[in-house]
């Protein structure tokens, strides 16, 4: 088929032509921009916490209305943890100030020299008198889980006393000792002579912070072996149960506290995967309104070829007509038209790539976002190309049918 028929007729009808290739272009760059933006948030909110299982997992938290001493608070916490263990279904129970995903906690200054200025990381501080990696089955990459002998109790009332040993994710380790094992080595906690040192005893594959920051920045965490006595009166504890028992555990956990509780109390219950869908609904929020605007660009721009193959097939009857006189088959004018349509298409696509590339480069520059890989605009090429192929097949298909008697006709 010859081009420079479909080239004049364009040339005759610019402004429609140019106002579906610039749609084409907009809706690409649009698309494409932000499919990947969906994707690489739902890669975000997928993420491992380090908790296995996440749907066996809840906390619990008691607050007692009254002030006692922190031997007190030590026999409170001891009979509670024994309470939760004697329910049928529980698997492990172990202390903590903070959860992964729960969006609130405590966070530390790490620093490898007492002389440093700046900090070598921020890191998440998980406190447990109990092992964190038994009941969250945390992977253990390196060297041991903490030993009874290493938990301190500290009346916080009368002392800032810190443990001597940690446990730290890899990517901590990495981020402070690069290419080598971090078992053994001495880190501190705060910046200059009043840091406190402690020696890493293990490295787990991965602990995310409670506020799920993204890339490796989320993932820099610290245990250490601590019990906090005399402070806010109460405790918090997090709780594995059997696959399946969770929901039926949180009541029976709740409850039995609450009867047993010699004072006042306040219980809250929560577990980990409602941690996770409150962290992340904003996330989904976006990703939702992404799409949807994308599948409103795919509709406009399939309206918009639509709407011009139509004009232009009214505007075309008697020339289709004599076309079809001089022996023109259905094909040939089929053929015209998509043809007609994949050129302004293709011009189209080709802007598209282009801004969809200068799009990104504002969006990694100014928010920090990662770089469109290719595929996407190949995708986004394939998509375009097929979907003004199927926008213009019917209109095309009614030019094909016309009848050379009809089309020209000229009462």
């Amino acid at each position: 088929m010859s081009m420079s028929p479909i080239l004049s007729a364009l040339m005759r009808n610019k402004t429609g032509a140019v106002l579906v290739a610039v749609q084409v272009a907009l809706s690409l760059a649009i698309l494409s921009n932000a499919l990947h933006i969906v994707s690489v948030r739902q890669e975000v909110a997928a993420r491992a916490s380090g908790i296995a299982d996440e749907s066996s997992v809840f906390y619990i938290n008691s607050r007692y209305l009254t002030r006692e001493s922190a031997e007190y608070d030590a026999a409170v916490q001891r009979r509670e943890i024994e309470l939760l263990r004697a329910i049928s279904g529980v698997d492990s129970v172990a202390t903590a100030n903070q959860m992964p995903l729960g969006n609130s906690g405590g966070n530390s200054s790490v620093s490898l020299d007492r002389k440093q200025v700046n900090q070598s990381a921020n890191a998440a501080k998980y406190r447990s008198a109990d092992s964190l990696i038994k009941t969250w089955q945390l992977k253990l990459l390196e060297g041991r889980d903490f030993t009874p002998a290493d938990v301190l109790e500290v009346d916080e009332q009368v002392s800032k006393e810190e443990p001597n040993t940690s446990i730290i994710t890899k990517a901590l380790a990495d981020k402070l000792w690069p290419g080598q094992s971090a078992v053994g080595k001495t880190l501190l906690f705060g910046v200059g002579e009043d840091a406190h040192a402690t020696q890493v005893v293990g490295v787990i594959e991965r602990l995310q912070k409670p506020w799920a920051q993204i890339g490796e920045e989320g993932e820099l965490s610290a245990i250490l072996p601590y019990r906090g006595l005399g402070g806010i009166p109460g405790a918090m504890y997090t709780v594995r149960t059997e696959p399946g028992q969770r929901d039926r555990v949180m009541k029976e956990a709740e409850a039995a506290m609450a009867k047993s509780a010699p004072v006042p109390v306040v219980i809250r219950v929560k577990n980990t995967l409602d941690d996770r869908k409150e962290r992340y609904r904003a996330d989904k929020a976006l990703s939702w309104m992404l799409i949807t605007v994308s599948v409103l660009l795919l509709v406009i721009t399939a309206s918009g070829i639509v709407g011009m193959a139509s004009l232009w097939v009214t505007q075309r009857r008697k020339q289709i007509g004599v076309r079809r006189a001089l022996g023109a088959r259905r094909a040939h004018i089929l053929r015209y038209f998509i043809a007609e349509n994949l050129m302004i298409t293709g011009a189209g696509i080709v802007g598209g790539v282009l801004l969809a590339i200068g799009l990104n480069q504002l969006l990694v520059s100014k928010l920090e976002m990662t770089k469109l890989p290719l595929e996407y605009l190949a995708w986004g090429t394939g998509l375009f190309f097929a979907l003004g192929v199927i926008a213009v097949y019917g209109p095309a298909w009614r030019a094909a049918t016309i009848s050379p008697a009809t089309a020209t006709r000229t009462a």
